[in-house]
């Protein structure tokens, strides 16, 4: 097993659960919420040097940082910084790129009619928990930081008012839940000595992580006892998806366009024009990555991914080209959150073994975009509701 580079993250955006098994256990993205933003995998990526960290150690760093809204679910006042806090002091170095994060400003950044959520509420929960490598967020530049503090306002946000209807509902958490939750992470982590070793080298109190634990169990709880409790797979849509390709090869180019304005991204769209008019001339496709490819994981092996993948690993726009291009042609022009991408198929593969032996997983691959619609609608009405607003976050 492997650490995740950054380039990964930007074509499989569940990776990070995979590699690194992150605390959340859940079978597809929503439901435990807030499966790390792209955003915020660079940033762990770009400020922890991951290559070089033991992957103990970089399990149970991305559990610290992971869903950073966490600790902020019982609090419906927003959290003013304390001068002579580590969480004040952090928040005034960061005021040097971003002025907006002055902790003596405390600018609202979420507002609702159940509560609002500041720069402090962000910066004192990055500052619980990540401890004493928080220090380390001063590392990135501006437009990733307002990025950062835009995409966790939100989803600390949307994390209250699933954790407010989840106790509306009276679900509650058991003493047993709650610790065969803690006993997988021990277990994960190296054991339980080890795992509470790394925490409290880190500064971060047993406590506080405890009880995101124990939010991200009553959240799971309310979704599956709640929201998702009727969602079925029938027969015909088992036997259809077992009858699909199960994985693909792929090799691809990046362009980047993430962050730059729209009119580089218009021109980095003409020079991928071009790469694709050469590629489909009969160009070598290996070739053409490793010269432009800007995708540094894979551009030295021609823009080959290092693996197969299976459905629902790749971001969407991704997976639909992987596993809808003839096998040996090359896509159009695919544009995701990272940038614009072409892809060649190398070959896909269809499942080898016994229907009954795949039947529950090709069921939770069924009922997961069934999950995700359902989710997201009553999301909005959530935010509707409340009157959920983001205040424009100044630079």
């Amino acid at each position: 097993m492997v650490a995740v580079s950054v380039a990964d993250s930007r074509i499989y955006p569940h990776e990070t659960d995979k590699e690194l098994k992150i605390l959340w256990h859940r079978p597809f993205r929503l439901e435990i919420l807030f499966v790390i933003c792209p955003v915020l995998w660079l940033t762990i990526r770009m400020f922890l040097n991951l290559k070089e960290m033991p992957l103990k150690k970089i399990f149970i760093v991305c559990i610290l940082i992971a869903a950073v809204g966490a600790g902020c679910s019982s609090r419906k006042e927003s959290a003013k910084l304390v001068q002579g806090t580590p969480a004040y002091q952090l928040a005034k170095d960061l005021a040097a790129k971003l002025p907006s994060l002055d902790p003596d400003k405390n600018e609202v950044m979420i507002s609702t009619n159940e509560f609002t959520i500041t720069t402090g509420d962000v910066i004192q929960t990055f500052q619980d928990r990540m401890g004493t490598r928080a220090a380390q967020l001063k590392e990135i530049n501006a437009q990733d930081l307002k990025s950062f503090m835009e995409r966790n306002a939100i989803q600390m946000g949307e994390r209250k008012l699933f954790l407010a209807e989840a106790i509306k509902k009276k679900i509650s958490v058991t003493p047993d839940e709650l610790n065969k939750a803690l006993n997988d992470q021990y277990v994960q982590g190296g054991g339980e000595e080890k795992f509470l070793e790394m925490l409290k080298t880190n500064g971060v109190a047993f406590e506080y992580f405890k009880k995101s634990i124990q939010d991200n169990v009553l959240v799971k709880k309310y979704l599956q006892e709640d929201l998702f409790k009727t969602i079925a797979a029938s027969d015909a849509e088992i036997q259809k998806a077992y009858a699909e390709d199960k994985t693909a090869s792929v090799r691809h180019i990046l362009l980047l366009t993430q962050g730059k304005p729209d009119a580089e991204k218009a021109e980095i769209r003409k020079k991928i024009e071009g790469l694709l008019a050469k590629a489909k001339a009969g160009e070598d496709f290996a070739a053409l990555a490793r010269q432009y490819s800007e995708d540094p994981g894979s551009k030295d092996s021609g823009g080959l991914i290092p693996e197969e993948f299976s459905r629902g690993r790749m971001v969407k726009p991704l997976e639909d080209a992987a596993f809808s291009v003839p096998v040996g042609q090359i896509s159009g022009i695919v544009e995701a959150p990272y940038g614009f991408h072409i892809l060649k198929v190398e070959g896909r593969k269809k499942e080898t073994l016994p229907l009954d032996q795949v039947k529950t997983q090709l069921e939770e691959q069924i009922k997961q975009p069934k999950k995700n619609v359902i989710y997201e609608s009553h999301l909005a009405k959530l935010k509707e509701k409340a009157k959920f607003s983001t205040v424009g976050f100044k630079a």
